[in-house]
């Protein structure tokens, strides 16, 4: 169920509907698919490279591909997927234009969380000539997998250099308290945020 979820995933929950297709870029252990499968009918794969995150998957009953995401996605055909997720990875990806638009031709709905490097804290450790470390950033510089660190204002104009539109977005703190607010103003006040797009060539 989605209460045993983590903050950013039972959001990511809430955007699926019952019965869709989903696919799963980075799912770690299948929190998100197995919440989907059980409380909602949704069918799906989860995409996985981390050999232990896939064994403790696999015993949890969800499919899965054992593959890096962007040779995944090269190989999934056009619209296979209702809903395409990518929580907390895009960060990660040597190459997130090409992720993001082979997810745009895999998938009908796109969701993406992402932290925000560009949070009033972060540029605070900057100021003092540190590099930021925060709940959403926990590694320092040394041993981080992330490697694309990105603002939302720079993310959201990538969106729209790729097509993407947003339908909804969703920004929280490092607590997980959602915040309300429109506009650009969670670029200093947000910890993350969490994207529901649509590709402009495929809306309803």
């Amino acid at each position: 169920m989605s209460e045993f979820l983590r903050p950013d995933l039972a959001l990511v929950s809430e955007q699926i509907a019952a019965g869709a297709r989903v696919l799963d870029l980075g799912c770690g252990q299948g929190d998100l698919l197995r919440s989907l499968m059980d409380a909602k009918g949704c069918t799906g794969t989860g995409v996985e490279i981390n050999p232990d995150a896939v064994l403790a998957a696999i015993r949890r009953g969800v499919p899965l591909l054992e593959r890096d995401i962007p040779e995944a996605l090269d190989d999934l055909g056009d619209r296979s997927y209702d809903t395409v997720v990518l929580s907390r990875t895009l960060q990660t990806m040597l190459e997130p234009a090409r992720v993001l638009s082979g997810m745009a031709r895999v998938g009908r709905q796109l969701i993406v969380s992402v932290p925000n490097f560009a949070f009033y804290r972060n540029r605070l450790r900057l100021i003092r000539g540190r590099m930021p470390m925060s709940k959403e950033l926990p590694y320092p510089w040394y041993a981080t997998p992330n490697i694309r660190f990105t603002t939302l204002a720079d993310l959201e104009d990538l969106f729209a250099e790729l097509g993407l539109t947003i339908e909804r977005r969703f920004t929280y703190t490092l607590t997980g308290r959602r915040l309300r607010m429109h506009g650009r103003a969670a670029n200093l006040l947000a910890g993350a945020a969490v994207y529901v797009l649509c590709p402009r060539d495929h809306r309803p």
